[in-house]
């Protein structure tokens, strides 16, 4: 089976280049490494162009490190926009004490230069489903994954009608808002990965854990580990037209 991760935090590993190796033998072809600041955007476009044969940069600025006027952040994606193949991790947390307006200007301005380059939008939408969803929908944006989906299943239909895909995570395996969301979603629209090195449940995540993710929806959509492998492998390849 090949698989392809679709968000992970490569930079905050301390022994890439055997994460990379352990996830090439079990399949995974291609990894999405997501920024979150200048630093980690840096570090993201380092290592694509190191391990260019399996990692490709997206460049992000998440709301948790929304403490400040963002403009170098946002000049930073825009000066290497053409090197990356999707803006992300970006989004609004209504659960942190953020500046909710600056998150929301912040995020509208990273969709606007989404949109002038084409590029698809990787979002984090905990607790602020709507209007992210909202911010999304207004600009018209063709091509966007809502990151580890646990919102209100009424407004997940709304993303799916727009053409938008959800991830799945490892918590498929005991979330019941994801699982929830999972069920409700067609397996077209639907991507796999890890958010690497995100904690569950006592397992700090590697990009091979993938495959967590994969048995967890084949189980919920009642498939084979085979077939959700092609369909998502196909989707992602399709939503960052790899």
């Amino acid at each position: 089976m090949k698989v392809i991760d679709t968000h992970a935090h490569l930079e905050e590993l301390n022994d890439v280049q055997r994460a990379l190796a352990e996830a090439r033998e079990a399949g995974v072809i291609k990894i999405v490494g997501v920024g979150s600041d200048s630093k980690s955007n840096q570090r993201i476009l380092a290592l694509a162009k190191q391990f260019s044969e399996m990692v490709v940069p997206a460049l992000g600025l998440h709301p948790w490190n929304l403490e400040h006027d963002p403009a170098e952040e946002i000049k930073f994606i825009e000066v290497h926009i053409d090197e990356c193949i999707a803006l992300g991790e970006v989004g609004m947390d209504y659960w942190i004490d953020r500046d909710q307006e600056l998150q929301r200007r912040t995020l509208e301005t990273i969709l606007k230069i989404a949109v002038e380059h084409d590029k698809p939008a990787i979002l984090h939408s905990r607790g602020a489903w709507q209007d992210v969803f909202e911010l999304v929908r207004e600009s018209n944006i063709e091509r966007a994954i809502f990151h580890w989906y646990s919102g209100p299943i009424d407004l997940l239909h709304q993303i799916l009608d727009l053409g938008y895909y959800i991830s799945a995570t490892p918590a498929a395996e005991y979330s019941r808002h994801h699982q929830r969301a999972i069920v409700e979603t067609p397996i077209e629209r639907i991507v796999l990965e890890t958010d690497t090195p995100v904690n569950y449940r006592g397992m700090e995540a590697r990009p091979v854990h993938v495959l967590r993710s994969l048995n967890a929806v084949a189980k919920l959509k009642e498939l084979s580990p085979e077939e959700v492998a092609e369909i998502t492998t196909r989707n992602a390849i399709q939503v960052f037209r790899l």
